[in-house]
């Protein structure tokens, strides 16, 4: 049954009108990026030709340079951290039996549901406690664990044949040569899906980073890009905008890198 015409009209233009409120913002951006002083104050969305002293002004008279060398590191640490030990957790739950087992599953399940902002206070008096607070260890040691990512791997190792197990353990293989040998190839998809959810969430990251890193030799780019907004006696939107531009870019990269085995990871005929 073919549906009516003006079934497939309205869906067009829901669609459009969707698309139009997602990309509108960013061609807001891009063109104020590329503006004066004088013209980014106004509701004119004209290109000019400011973008790359735009650009350099938010990079290096605004330090957002060094603070995107900082996101980038802290995000790295992080996102290759959570992939190690979600690896590590769900070889345990899946093939691996200890006392509590259901239980300690569920707890990771109940951090999933706790937001941060919940925890954050008293995070901030334990990493103060510690002496971690604006540094790189403050940053990334508290969120090397991830509920999500062991979820994903846990599902996708619950989903591999007990028969290529049982083999391995006839042939002899430890443990961690499974898990390096086996698992690991077999699970590229969800460690790119991971890796994609990780980098994105530590990159916009802004309520930890304001609390734990104030000083600017460990500050990261959410915050820089607010500080933008109060260091400025005149908001220069070009400015702003164009940093906002270029910190944009690096998540992007890693998402159009990683896009096909983000898909993969979350299909459900994943990897068997």
């Amino acid at each position: 049954m073919r549906p009516k015409r003006s079934a497939v009209i309205a869906t067009h233009l829901v669609l459009g009108v969707t698309t139009f409120l997602f990309v509108f913002p960013i061609i807001w951006a891009l063109a104020k990026s590329t503006q004066d002083l004088g013209t980014s104050v106004s509701t004119s969305l004209a290109l000019g030709d400011q973008f790359v002293t735009n650009a350099w002004a938010a990079l290096d008279r605004f330090g957002l340079g060094q603070m995107m060398g900082n996101t980038i590191f802290v995000t790295a640490a992080v996102t290759l951290g959570k992939t190690v030990l979600s690896l590590l957790a769900a070889t345990a739950f899946v093939y691996f039996r200890f006392p509590f087992q259901g239980l300690a599953f569920a707890l990771v399940l109940f951090t999933l549901m706790m937001p941060t902002e919940a925890l954050i206070r008293a995070l901030f008096d334990l990493v103060g406690d510690l002496g971690m607070l604006n540094s790189y260890e403050g940053l990334i040691l508290p969120f090397m664990a991830s509920a999500t990512g062991t979820f994903l791997f846990r599902q996708h190792f619950l989903r591999i044949p007990r028969d290529l197990v049982e083999a391995a353990q006839v042939d002899g293989v430890g443990p961690f040569r499974f898990l390096r040998s086996f698992l690991v190839p077999l699970s590229w998809n969800i460690i790119g899906a991971s890796a994609v959810i990780d980098v994105v969430y530590m990159w916009n990251m802004y309520l930890w980073p304001r609390w734990a890193a104030t000083d600017p030799e460990v500050m990261m780019v959410q915050v820089g890009l607010v500080r933008l907004l109060s260091e400025q006696q005149v908001n220069h939107w070009g400015i702003i905008m164009a940093g906002a531009i270029i910190t944009m870019i690096p998540p992007l990269i890693i998402f159009m890198l990683l896009q096909e085995r983000f898909t993969r990871g979350f299909a459900l005929s994943g990897d068997k």
